[in-house]
């Protein structure tokens, strides 16, 4: 629970519950909070000695309260050791559990659950505050959200505008004006922004080599991979992976 006082949001936790966490926790393959549910297991020392994280609003009180716990208030969620995970705020929930699906049933499953609730591609612990969705809500054109799933599976391929507009029977300039329209981006910017985020998620995931990372997303060579991911992230992507990286 969280009050509000005057120095901002303060999170609360019940010392039965608490008690509960600690007697439970044992017993459980793994153990995961969701926003300030963070502080009930700092609070029964689930956290101890780990890097764990919460919404940013209660990040402060949490490392105050916890001198034990690393408290990193940037990422949506984080595997804090092999079985204890933390998440950011409310709707992080999902990020995480799609995590936890991907570590059960693989990253193929996961994927396909997040199409079924009709949520951004699975972001990662690494999205932290700065997320390049590769899907928006529904548009108003059947066609063009039809042509933003074909793009997501088909981003090692030739993906030029005039391609996309070929495929959409329309010329050139009006596929781009009403994919821009529909979508916010061009769609140049969309099949970048598209790549990037599979690229994200093979630097977070995976230990593949940058080559590798490059030709898997669509982004074709490392040189291209850098460029992106400062134009979009403001980082290159081995400083990213470093940050980011959650593999067990």
């Amino acid at each position: 629970a969280v009050t509000v006082t005057p120095d901002g949001p303060r999170a609360l936790t019940d010392a039965e519950v608490v008690a509960w966490v600690r007697r439970t926790a044992p017993g459980a393959r793994r153990v995961a909070s969701v926003c300030v549910g963070a502080h009930i297991l700092a609070e029964a020392g689930l956290l101890d000695g780990l890097t764990a994280t919460t919404h940013w609003s209660t990040a402060g009180q949490l490392a105050a309260d916890h001198p034990r716990v690393t408290v990193d208030p940037d990422p949506i969620f984080l595997r804090s050791s092999g079985r204890i995970w933390t998440g950011a705020g409310i709707s992080a929930c999902l990020d995480l559990t799609l995590a936890l699906v991907a570590e059960d049933h693989g990253e193929e499953t996961a994927l396909a659950v997040a199409r079924e609730l009709v949520v951004y591609l699975k972001r990662q612990g690494g999205q932290s505050q700065f997320s390049v969705p590769l899907t928006r809500a529904a548009s108003g054109r059947r066609d063009i959200d039809d042509l933003r799933l074909w793009i997501a599976e088909h981003l090692a391929e030739e993906l030029t505008t005039v391609e996309l507009a070929a495929r959409m029977g329309l010329s050139q300039r009006q596929f781009t004006r009403v994919f821009r329209q529909q979508t916010g981006f061009t769609p140049a910017a969309y099949v970048e922004s598209a790549r990037v985020e599979v690229a994200r998620r093979l630097l977070e995931t995976t230990d593949l080599p940058l080559p590798r990372v490059a030709a898997d997303s669509g982004l074709g060579s490392v040189e291209t991979l850098h460029r992106a991911f400062r134009r979009r992230l403001g980082t290159g992507p081995g400083t990213y992976r470093r940050r980011f990286h959650t593999v067990a």
